[in-house]
């Protein structure tokens, strides 16, 4: 089983599709698969000559956050910086520029995946933002993944970061997908069901989002089929 995000989905997938014995499941969050488009080129190519030159200068880190994170938790003027996006700065402060020099370098001489996607026969859970630059990307794999083995769940008002952004939003998806292997059991009280421990005898409304102190935000859910 393998989970892996953007770039680090690519691989997973690249591994899936060398060693199909291997791998019982993805799970993919705005991964890529295509070859980098004309504009993820030159963005590439733009940062590797400003980290080249000017190490990780502020121009790179935001390029950067803009391609991992919606505009609602970076920012502006009238909404604060999110910790998330502050937590990433601090790491990007701390990255070697020649590192990810060499991951844009990568990252952009990347072949495409999409004839071999068809043949990939372990189950698939696919998450990506709306707001995600590579929503598209989302979309394509998922057209040419088999439909009995695939799904698509995107995450409204998110960027590619769905891990950090909505991490709630993924649960029962993945509930969903882990009980198709038999790794998730739900639990079983063994109470009284007069017990207030009991399911029974919970309000209901302590299950809401908003008791938990969540505020969930409405997600979409795709087979290819309804594409």
């Amino acid at each position: 089983m393998c989970m892996g995000v953007t770039a680090g989905a690519y691989i997973l997938t690249l591994f899936a599709l060398k060693y199909r014995q291997r791998v019982l499941g993805l799970i993919l969050v705005s991964p890529l698969c295509k070859e980098p488009s004309w504009s993820e080129w030159l963005y590439n190519k733009v940062m590797s000559n400003l980290l080249y030159f000017y190490g990780m200068c502020g121009v790179v880190k935001e390029i950067l956050l803009q391609r991992y994170f919606s505009k609602e938790i970076r920012g502006g003027t009238q909404l604060p910086e999110s910790d998330i996006v502050k937590a990433c700065r601090r790491s990007l402060d701390e990255k070697q520029s020649l590192n990810v020099w060499r991951f844009l370098e990568a990252i952009n001489g990347r072949p495409d995946l999409s004839e071999g996607l068809r043949k990939l026969h372990c189950r698939s859970l696919i998450f990506v933002g709306d707001m995600s630059p590579f929503h598209s990307e989302a979309l394509h794999i998922t057209s040419k993944l088999d439909r009995r083995f695939s799904a698509l769940v995107e995450v409204q008002a998110c960027g590619s970061m769905v891990t950090e952004e909505q991490p709630h939003a993924m649960l029962i998806p993945m509930e969903y997908f882990l009980m198709g292997y038999g790794l998730y059991r739900p639990s079983r009280l063994s109470v009284s069901p007069r017990s207030p421990l009991s399911p029974s005898c919970i309000s209901p409304e302590l299950f809401s989002p908003e008791s938990m102190g969540l505020k969930l935000k409405p997600i979409k859910t795709r087979i290819p089929g309804e594409m």
